[in-house]
């Protein structure tokens, strides 16, 4: 049962604790509030200003797990932390298997890296958090927050359900990077054995793409750890970048970082991406009804 009081007064107690350079924003010289501004945690979180405030004042609905997570994300908890907010907000803390939550230390290098596009995903792709070049560079992949698909948003799910995600790549690198997203799957799979999380993703994979259920009778089996991508960008053209993925091993969560391969101008076209491509973050998200999900609806370029 969720402690309106308790979790809204942890929250209050939380943000007062944090400065503006803990989530790497300007001080300022003039800043009334102790620690925080309530619409600080908000746009961190990804919810609205008045949300957040109706939760710390101990209004308004109960939050989803999703929205625990990402304010526990935005107050920068460490795990013990986390789990007794997930408790307040009469949700389970996660399990081990299924790790969302994002450490203080790992937040801080993920803040570092803000001149190259950078995300944060569990071991099975869902996407936690992206900073603004990986946004303006690849799209918008915190889908759950605007739909109510619940697989919307994740990398792999995405990819074999998705059009206008294979647009942001080269035609010719489709077939490597649908088994390059496999053969990682099953390596998650096989860490995993028995999770019915997994089994379960992987079922609901293979109902809906037949490219994917195909590819995975193969039982090719490689974990991902560094990637070459080309990335065709509206403004700037194709991007040539080297993939570096960080794992953690405690909890399965994934820090991917893009970086411009040395001799290609993709430094440039990146910082160019800086400048001028911000103005793709106001353009509203595709309708949901648009999206593709099933199995029998033709694939982009297929």
């Amino acid at each position: 049962m969720i402690d309106r009081a308790g979790m809204g007064d942890f929250m209050r107690r939380r943000r007062e604790l944090l400065s503006p350079a803990d989530l790497g924003l300007p001080g300022g010289h003039r800043r009334r509030a102790v620690g925080l501004r309530r619409d600080e945690v908000a746009l961190q979180a990804g919810i609205s200003t008045d949300y957040y405030a109706r939760l710390e004042q101990a209004r308004g609905a109960n939050p989803s797990e999703s929205v625990v997570a990402s304010v526990a994300r935005a107050l920068r908890l460490d795990d013990d932390q986390r789990d007794h907010f997930f408790r307040l907000a009469g949700q389970l803390p996660p399990a081990s298997g299924s790790v969302r939550h994002i450490r203080p230390g790992l937040q801080q290098l993920f803040d570092r890296l803000d001149d190259v596009p950078a995300m944060i995903c569990t071991d099975l792709g869902d996407v936690l958090l992206q900073n603004t070049l990986a946004t303006v560079l690849l799209g918008h992949f915190r889908e759950p927050e605007r739909t109510a698909d619940p697989r919307a948003g994740n990398l792999v799910w995405e990819w074999f359900t998705n059009p206008s995600v294979r647009q942001r790549f080269p035609d010719e690198d489709w077939a490597s990077h649908s088994l390059a997203h496999v053969r990682d799957l099953r390596a998650t799979s096989s860490l995993r054995a028995g999770d019915p999380d997994v089994e379960r993703f992987v079922a609901e994979l293979e109902q809906v793409s037949d490219e994917f259920a195909e590819l995975w009778q193969n039982h090719e089996v490689a974990l991902r750890r560094f990637d070459h991508k080309r990335v065709q960008h509206p403004e700037v053209g194709v991007l040539d970048l080297s993939c570096e993925i960080v794992l953690t091993p405690d909890t399965g969560l994934q820090v991917i970082a893009f970086f411009p391969i040395v001799g290609t101008g993709a430094r440039e076209q990146l910082d160019l991406l800086r400048v001028v491509g911000l103005q793709n973050l106001t353009a509203a998200p595709a309708p949901a009804h648009l999206r593709m999900h099933h199995k029998n609806t033709p694939e982009a370029g297929v």
